[in-house]
């Protein structure tokens, strides 16, 4: 589910090489849209959460999540994550900007930046899995953490 279709479509392109089963794709806001009780098997959510407001919503998105999945099934999660501590947030977040300078120049850096500043509110992993846990899950993996992004999820 995404509010972009070309995210989805390609999303999709690479998923289906990986298996049999059935893709869904669904084209609206998860905060505004009831996905179902006990509907899927695996849900991935790739540089979306980080859009997410405010605690309530974080909780409500990742209840309806819990609540979507099979019994024995997981929630993955690939996406921006902040730091609790600010010295390491603003060690990680330097070294980000380094790299997106070396991508595209200082202008593009900005660019992310700004657009970060003004659209993204990540949280931490260990408030993701902490809420992962408060929402039902039984079993919660953090399977990459590398600067500003992680890679984690849970089982249920």
């Amino acid at each position: 589910m995404d509010l972009s279709y070309p995210m989805l479509k390609r999303s999709k392109e690479r998923i289906q090489v990986l298996t049999n089963g059935t893709i869904e794709i669904i084209q609206k806001d998860i905060r505004e849209t009831d996905i179902g009780t006990k509907k899927f098997d695996i849900v991935i959510a790739s540089a979306v959460l980080h859009h997410l407001r405010n605690n309530k919503e974080w909780k409500a998105v990742f209840k309806k999540i819990y609540d979507s999945l099979t019994d024995g099934s997981s929630f993955w999660i690939q996406d921006l994550i902040s730091h609790e501590d600010d010295r390491i947030q603003k060690m990680n977040m330097k070294s980000w900007g380094d790299y997106l300078t070396k991508q595209g120049g200082k202008s593009y850096k900005n660019d992310v930046f700004d657009y970060m500043e003004k659209e993204d509110t990540p949280r931490s992993i260990t408030f993701q899995l902490e809420l992962l846990k408060e929402v039902g899950f039984g079993k919660t993996e953090i399977l990459h953490k590398n600067s500003v992004f992680g890679s984690f999820g849970a089982i249920k």
